[in-house]
């Protein structure tokens, strides 16, 4: 047991790493790109790369899963977004949108080894308390990564990156021990597994659209209300920090409680936790509480599914379900800003509305149709 719970820490500590690798390189290619004249529409097109390379590898995942260990993967994959950073340093700006795609191939790779890897590892009454700590770990890196464009100036942040992804693969080095493929049996075609867990697919996307839009036109929002800059940035921190400390208690209580229950519960309260954002960012200290709270229940849903999605399945069918997983969120965070942009553009409160709307359609989705569905 001691040393799978090693096993379990090393993964998470690298995704975590990983994440930091992640959350540096999204604002720092946007604005390196800004700084060099790009306009908004092509540093959009470029961001959208990263998500075009999730469309192009997810397809492959299940039958690399099956002919390749998680830890060949998971090195190889760091040992190219190692090279891709670097390249970024070197190469002319119209190449950065080739190593997006790239960067965005290979993290993918990660992230559904990991999460397919860990549930692998887990036995039923550890497996919510393991992906709380991924979802969490995962969070924090995505979180903490843009705090390394304050300690380097030209080119330095990339290669920051670029030694974040070898820590992350020195971990895993360090690690090291014989493994054989996560899946043993033949892989299925692709567009069977997006069938397979419809509630999950629909939270995943759900979570990923609003995450996106939040990021980018939360602080707007706030402003827009009559918050300063700094307090309307401190406020998507404080968002944030909910989404990474309460997804622990998520895992503990979805280790006693039916998860499916827990979905429509967390989708509900989501739903009327954004119905309340006019009212609650009228009163700062009621806003932080409000804002905690919404991050943790929401990111709740996505820390659910995928403990969901894990107990269900197995081998092949479970990488090429978070292979499917992944597409719906590419998906998600390509349509997200451009509903809450929309939104915001209708009416002020727009934003929320359109929280509450997709949390709200949602509720009801996985409220009638998850029965036997993950």
């Amino acid at each position: 047991m001691g040393d799978a719970w090693r096993g379990k820490a090393v993964v998470i500590t690298t995704v975590m790493v990983f994440g930091l690798t992640y959350g540096l390189t999204a604002p720092l290619v946007s604005l390196r790109l800004s700084a060099a004249g790009y306009g908004e529409a092509l540093i959009g097109l470029n961001a959208a790369m990263h998500a075009a390379g999730v469309f192009a590898i997810a397809p492959m995942l299940p039958g690399l899963c099956r002919r390749f260990s998680p830890w060949a993967l998971m090195l190889f994959s760091l040992a190219a977004i190692f090279l891709t950073l670097c390249l970024f340093a070197f190469l002319p700006l119209a190449s950065w949108f080739a190593l997006r795609l790239l960067l965005g191939v290979f993290s993918e790779i990660i992230l559904v080894v990991t999460e397919t890897w860990l549930n692998h590892a887990s036995v039923e009454s550890a497996r919510a308390k393991t992906m709380a700590w991924y979802v969490a770990s995962l969070s924090l890196g995505f979180a903490l990564g843009p705090f390394f464009l304050l300690a380097g100036h030209g080119e330095a942040p990339f290669f920051y990156g670029a030694l974040l992804a070898l820590a992350a693969g020195a971990i895993l080095l360090a690690h090291r021990k014989k493994q054989a493929p996560l899946a043993q049996e033949k892989t299925a075609p692709f567009w069977r597994y997006l069938a397979l867990a419809p509630v999950a697919m629909a939270a995943t996307m759900l979570n990923a659209a609003l995450e996106a839009a939040g990021m980018n036109l939360l602080v707007i929002y706030a402003v827009n209300l009559g918050w300063s800059e700094n307090l309307a940035a401190l406020l998507l921190s404080v968002l944030m920090t909910g989404a990474i400390v309460l997804q622990l208690p998520v895992g503990w209580l979805a280790d006693r409680v039916d998860r499916r229950r827990l979905v429509v519960i967390f989708a509900a309260a989501s739903t009327f936790g954004a119905l309340i954002w006019p009212w609650a960012l009228a009163f700062a200290p009621l806003a932080w509480g409000v804002m905690f709270f919404w991050g943790g229940l929401f990111v709740g849903i996505y820390t659910l599914v995928i403990i969901q999605v894990g107990e269900r399945f197995s081998g092949a069918q479970l990488a090429g379900v978070y292979a499917a997983m992944s597409i719906m969120w590419a998906a998600g965070a390509l349509l997200g800003p451009s509903l809450g942009g929309l939104a915001m553009s209708v009416g002020r409160d727009g934003l929320p509305w359109l929280a509450a709307t997709l949390c709200g359609m949602f509720t009801l989705y996985a409220w009638r149709g998850n029965r036997g569905d993950a």
